[in-house]
């Protein structure tokens, strides 16, 4: 029996590794079982209050949530394995730094609404992941769109203009409201939630489980 493909809303940030880990495993799961998937995207960021200049990773998670360099480093070892087995290049350095990702919630906003926002997120998770590119820099964004196939100088208006901060602030706050408070966090069907990146094994499950639901209707 054919069904339709499974909604799945997926609230993230680009700056967020297993966010690009959980995403991947989804898709993984989805080949697997043979299931279609809708998948949107929408904003969460995970350092709001980072000023433009961003920090560097390291000291930044070491700030933030407590860990030690060598309990950082092993997570990013971790992280790099976990990423080539999903066909994803994390290249971690030394210099690799954090970012506010407001502009760049803005600019995805502005592709969702041409239809082409998954194209854009996966550019950019390799922009920030693979090539350490300043996501706070409006003409990186910019040239990053342009590269993804959108009008250069249309990128650059949106982003000046800031025409979309007030959609990006509602959605952030609809979400919130909804009780996410970590990403990535995906809503199945608009009504199962599913936090941290769960591994394909386990998402061929719910795909599974959700096919049979289907079924039994």
């Amino acid at each position: 029996m054919s069904h339709p493909p499974i909604r799945v809303d997926i609230v993230s940030d680009v700056v967020c590794p297993w966010c690009i880990v959980g995403y991947r495993q989804l898709m993984q799961a989805a080949k697997d079982t043979g299931t279609e998937l809708d998948v949107h995207w929408h904003p969460f960021e995970l350092n709001p209050n980072m000023p433009a200049e961003g920090q560097n990773l390291v000291e930044h998670v070491m700030e933030k949530y407590g860990t030690s360099k060598t309990e950082s480093e092993a997570n990013r070892d971790r992280l790099t394995t976990v990423g080539q087995q999903l066909g994803f290049d994390f290249a971690f350095t030394p210099e690799t730094r954090m970012h506010n990702t407001f502009n760049t919630h803005q600019l995805l906003h502005w592709a969702k609404e041409q239809g082409r926002g998954n194209d854009l997120k996966q550019a950019l998770f390799t922009a920030h992941f693979t090539h350490n590119r300043d996501l706070s820099d409006d003409s990186v964004l910019a040239d990053i769109a342009a590269e993804t196939g959108f009008d250069r100088d249309a990128a650059l208006t949106i982003l000046s203009s800031q025409d979309n901060a007030q959609n990006v602030r509602a959605q952030q706050q609809h979400w919130h409201s909804q009780g996410i408070s970590g990403v990535p966090a995906m809503i199945f069907k608009s009504k199962y939630l599913v936090t941290g990146a769960q591994g394909a094994e386990n998402y061929a499950g719910i795909l599974k489980q959700l096919a049979e639901m289907a079924d039994a209707d």
